[in-house]
């Protein structure tokens, strides 16, 4: 198998654990998908440690990587939740289901705090995109929106940098994250200064 192959069904194969991961934590299985979880980790670590891996394979090799990190990150998490139950309102977000009752989260009186938060976006790589993608979720944590997927996130900034750096000339955009209104705000403007 070639390495482009084997990219490939690296890709395939996190596609169909994070549908089996979502799967689990609906409460249609009853275990977590952890052979795809082990395969996708023995490709992940086969790939890394070969030293005849092109420089876009490696790239696309680390973009996957880091996308898995995230995701499992976030499954830990969801896995935490659903062996020890729903300790914040908060957690009823990451969605966990087929246990228990979910209740809506009370009604604050005041507006959480949340401090905004900046970014500085250079490429359209997908890794500078994933810190400010964890300030979002923290953000609409503390305010009880739900979380949107990674990738369609990803796809939107990098496509809004990539007008902003072409219209205004600039080399960078900083992103701010606030919570206003109740609501969680992403503002992007050009950077001229680097």
């Amino acid at each position: 198998m070639t390495i482009d192959e084997e990219l490939v069904l690296l890709e395939d194969s996190f596609r169909r654990l994070k549908i089996e991961y979502d799967i689990f934590f609906a409460g249609g299985s009853k275990k977590p998908p952890l052979d795809t979880e082990s395969r996708v980790q023995t490709i992940i670590r086969r790939n890394i440690e070969n030293s005849r891996i092109s420089f876009a394979q490696r790239f696309r090799l680390h973009a996957i990587a880091q996308r898995y990190s995230v995701f499992s990150d976030l499954w830990r998490r969801k896995g935490k939740i659903k062996d020890e139950g729903y300790r914040r309102p908060e957690d009823t977000l990451l969605g966990v289901g087929g246990f228990g009752h979910l209740e809506e989260p009370a009604q604050r009186s005041a507006e959480p705090e949340h401090e905004p938060e900046s970014f500085l976006i250079f490429t359209s790589d997908v890794i500078e995109v994933v810190a400010l993608y964890e300030a979002v979720v923290r953000a609409r944590e503390t305010i009880g929106q739900p979380l949107g997927a990674f990738d369609s996130f990803a796809t939107f900034v990098q496509n809004k940098s990539s007008q902003i750096r072409s219209k205004f000339g600039c080399q960078a955009v900083e992103y701010t994250v606030l919570v206003k209104g109740g609501q969680v705000q992403l503002k992007a403007r050009p950077r001229k200064d680097f």
